[in-house]
């Protein structure tokens, strides 16, 4: 399995902003969605330049106070983005997001983006996978014996 795979069940929408917007809506934007982060993009839209995720305002707030929510997100956001590729396998995914601490990895072919992927959707086929293992083992012993 690997990252299109993935992106194949969950879809390939992916929230974006540009560098301008303030903090504060971009922390309605995760909360309205019930998403973990944001993907930034140059003022054209075509090229990533960064990520913005709840850590990061978080953390924001907590040095700096509620005046953080009016900075623009090119003041918080990550720059250097660890990514994957959609023929990425699910095992260099999880491997990335242990070694790099990361939660969310975009997905990139090229230098176009076509999804995101989140520790959530990496548990979620995992979690899937093992049912399917399990399954198989239950109905392999079931008809051996």
């Amino acid at each position: 399995m690997n990252a299109e795979d993935i992106l194949q069940n969950k879809g390939y929408d992916v929230e974006t902003t540009t560098e301008d917007v303030q903090l504060i809506d971009i922390s309605r934007l995760l909360t309205d969605r019930r998403i973990g982060c944001v993907l930034v993009m140059d003022q054209g839209g075509s090229r990533l330049v960064g990520l913005v995720s709840e850590r990061d305002i978080v953390s924001n707030l907590a040095q700096h106070g509620a005046e953080a929510l009016e900075w623009p997100v090119s003041r918080v956001m990550v720059h250097n983005l660890f990514v994957c590729d959609p023929k990425s396998n699910v095992d260099s995914i999880m491997a990335a997001m242990t070694d790099n601490r990361v939660r969310h990895l975009p997905v990139m072919e090229g230098e176009k983006l076509v999804g995101l992927i989140s520790i959530g959707d990496v548990v979620k086929h995992r979690i899937s996978e093992l049912e399917s293992e399990s399954r198989f083992m239950r109905e392999y012993i079931a008809t051996a014996g």
